[in-house]
């Protein structure tokens, strides 16, 4: 894919990223209302716990327009639209995080992780939304460079997550849970870091900072050492998120199957199994008598699981005839 653009091709990315220009008040006020409007259905999304909401919020969402501007100003050496773009990114993205928070004051509820699936899906990031950002950000960077294949851009939208990690971030901001809005903050920061990257990767590809003179004061290798450095940043917490998941994940999954085969014994059911900081919590339903813990205690013992803190939920049940 290494093709060198013509400087044509350059002025035409320009005027799809950059907002400079005699429609540059234009650009301006369609890319404050689109992402405000963004925002607004992004939440209610959240709220509703529904992703066909989430995801419309995500087509319309502007955001990527800034970031891939900032990945045009680096490799052109654009000092004054690097500064724009990077202006409103950091500005757009504030207002989202601000907006969320006070259309969260009109919710009688929290909006956490524990009771909404929304949430929960953008408040622990790992490495694999970084691998999936990517290569979200790739596609969205050729499209830049190749209008042949910009149809892609609505699926680019909704594979990056953009807006929706500031909604969460405001809600559950508001909702007493800032643990939880970083978390969202950097799913947020981790999609713009990859887009960042793999931006500046394909325009290195086809040689776009090639065509362009580097006549501004702001020299290139400088802001593709900001954005390895940031990559960087975000890669120590999602590798730790990854890692306490994957544990976690294992630790469920083992206890599972082990409770699953000891109230089968008994008669009885294991409707859930989670964790609570270092506990494992079982939750069991079936008829009298209840199955003795001594023996599951035995089994996971047996199965290498002794040293988990296991505690477990006994519902006994009866069934009645219903009267002919």
């Amino acid at each position: 894919m290494a093709i060198s653009l013509t400087q044509t091709d350059i002025t035409q990315m320009r005027d799809q990223v950059f907002f400079e220009g005699p429609e540059r008040s234009r650009r301006l006020s369609r890319y404050w209302l689109l992402l405000l409007l963004s925002a607004v259905i992004a939440t209610a999304g959240v709220v509703s716990d529904s992703t066909a909401t989430v995801i419309g919020a995500m087509i319309i969402a502007p955001l990527m327009v800034p970031i891939l501007g900032v990945v045009l100003g680096v490799v052109t050496a654009d000092r004054a639209n690097l500064g724009r773009c990077l202006l409103l990114l950091v500005a757009g993205a504030a207002a989202v995080v601000a907006l969320s928070w006070l259309l969260g004051h009109l919710v009688p509820y929290p909006v956490i992780a524990a009771t909404n699936g929304q949430v929960a899906a953008r408040v622990t990031p790992r490495l694999v939304d970084l691998v999936a950002a990517l290569a979200t950000g790739s596609v969205g960077s050729v499209a830049l460079a190749r209008p042949d294949v910009s149809d892609t851009l609505p699926g680019v939208a909704i594979a990056i997550s953009l807006v929706p990690p500031l909604a969460v971030a405001g809600l559950t901001l508001r909702s007493g849970e800032p643990s939880q809005s970083l978390g969202a903050l950097l799913l947020f920061a981790t999609n713009v870091v990859a887009i960042l990257a793999s931006g500046i990767v394909v325009m290195a590809l086809y040689r776009v900072g090639r065509v362009q003179a580097a006549v501004s004061a702001f020299r290139r290798p400088v802001g593709v050492a900001i954005i390895v450095l940031l990559l960087g940043a975000v890669l120590v917490p999602l590798w730790i998120n990854s890692d306490r998941v994957d544990k976690t994940t294992i630790r469920e999954s083992g206890v599972q199957a082990v409770a699953e085969h000891w109230a089968s014994d008994a008669g009885w059911s294991v409707i859930g199994v989670s964790t609570s900081g270092d506990r494992v919590l079982v939750d069991a339903t079936g008829p009298s008598p209840a199955p003795d813990l001594a023996v599951l205690r035995q089994d996971l013992d047996a199965a290498d699981l002794g040293g988990l803190d296991v505690q477990v939920s006994l519902v006994t049940v009866s069934y009645q005839p219903v009267p002919k």
